[in-house]
């Protein structure tokens, strides 16, 4: 799979200085945790979860769970898992196209517990299909809850011969309270550290802080604009997003609108990137759709150490693809960072004379940039966001 594999490699071509690479599930989990990208939530209760499945990765989605959590009532959940049991077995016999030769793409794979026997179990009940299953989403995680959690993985990892990874949602009421987050935030550091070649990313649940204190942000307003939850990112960020080889990819929160609703400020998307040919429809389209608050939040996601985002709508995907792009002016300045020549540190202007660039403070930053443009592609010099959002929509 590659992102934006699924529009024509004619239009890919005129988009990309460097194209986006290729990834497997069984590639290094330092590639994988980039390439999350969007990760769009389903519930495991659909009744056509395999076809959805597929639909999506021909739309461009390379990562999705599964949710027995609580996108699920209560009472549903036993019947939730013979559907995903049954699900997986439909994806693994429609593994090739029509042609019996042709691998079919299945996004990375996750299936989100509410209890840690449940790893253990689904593992076992999906018998050979664990093949198509990447790993766990871990709810509430913190280092007591957690440990369960990660040890169940440890046990059905062993037991299938397959690796899984997890990914922990750092969501629980200790984490977002004062008096406790301190002593949390470094139990759960502790707990993951201990466990690091299973933990693929950290999601960050937003709407469960948010709820802790009865706000729901509208859509007008980001992540950052709650000052409860912006506190909450920043010290996660502080002590798990650290870029001295003891930090891990931290995933962007949930955007939760995808319908019209009534707007009381006025648009976040200015005109001038949409100018030309039909990109003010697209502009007007994204803002009736209150996708142009998505935008910002995304930009200010990556702006604060995180990378990727959890979906709940399809129609969130390609923005957050079209924003992970490196731009050429990222890829020129991160090259000209990490050049041999410049191990000695130092200060140069950048080949776009608009900055300067200082080698050991933005060596970090390079790294990470060139890491993303691996998976993500590079643009070239005159495309923007908003064509990759063209393309990405046209498919």
């Amino acid at each position: 799979m590659r992102h934006f594999g699924h529009i024509p490699s004619a239009t890919r071509a005129g988009l990309f200085h460097q194209e986006p690479a290729e990834f497997t599930a069984d590639s290094p989990a330092s590639t994988l945790a980039v390439a999350l990208g969007a990760t769009l939530y389903s519930p495991a209760t659909r009744p056509r979860l395999a076809d959805d499945v597929r639909k999506q990765a021909a739309r461009g989605v390379v990562s999705m769970v599964l949710c027995l959590e609580d996108s699920i009532a209560d009472a549903d959940v036993e019947a939730a898992e013979v559907n995903l049991v049954r699900q997986f077995a439909d994806l693994a016999a429609g593994e090739t196209g029509a042609d019996g030769k042709t691998p079919q793409d299945v996004p990375l794979l996750f299936i989100r517990v509410r209890e840690p026997r449940q790893i253990t179990d689904l593992t076992a009940r999906l018998g050979d299909t664990v093949r198509l299953l990447s790993g766990f989403v871990l709810p509430k995680f913190t280092e007591t809850r957690g440990r369960a959690f990660l040890e169940a993985l440890s046990v059905a990892e062993k037991a299938c011969g397959r690796r899984l990874f997890a990914m922990p949602v750092l969501e629980s009421p200790e984490l977002l309270h004062l008096e406790t987050r301190a002593e949390t935030l470094a139990g759960i550091a502790a707990i993951v550290d201990k466990y690091r070649e299973r933990v693929l990313a950290l999601r960050l649940g937003v709407t469960d802080f948010c709820s802790a204190y009865g706000l729901r942000r509208p859509p007008d307003m980001t992540a950052y604009d709650v000052q409860l939850v912006a506190h909450v990112i920043a010290d996660v960020v502080n002590v798990l997003g650290r870029s001295d080889g003891t930090g891990f990819t931290i995933t962007g929160p949930v955007w939760e609108y995808f319908r019209l609703g009534e707007r009381m400020f006025k648009p976040q998307l200015r005109r001038s990137p949409f100018l030309e040919g039909r990109a003010e429809d697209l502009r007007t389209a994204l803002i009736e759709h209150d996708l142009d608050g998505l935008l910002r939040e995304i930009e200010l996601d990556r702006a604060n150490g995180l990378l990727g985002k959890t979906c709940i709508h399809p129609t969130h995907v390609v923005p957050v693809h079209a924003l992970s792009v490196v731009s050429h002016e990222e890829y020129s300045d991160a090259q000209d960072i990490l050049r041999p020549e410049r191990g000695g540190g130092g200060v140069m202007r950048s080949a776009y004379t608009n900055k300067m660039n200082e080698v050991k403070p933005h060596r970090a930053w390079a790294e990470r940039t060139l890491l993303r443009a691996e998976v993500f592609g590079v643009a070239k010099e005159d495309v923007g966001f908003v064509d990759l959002l063209t393309a990405g929509l046209a498919g």
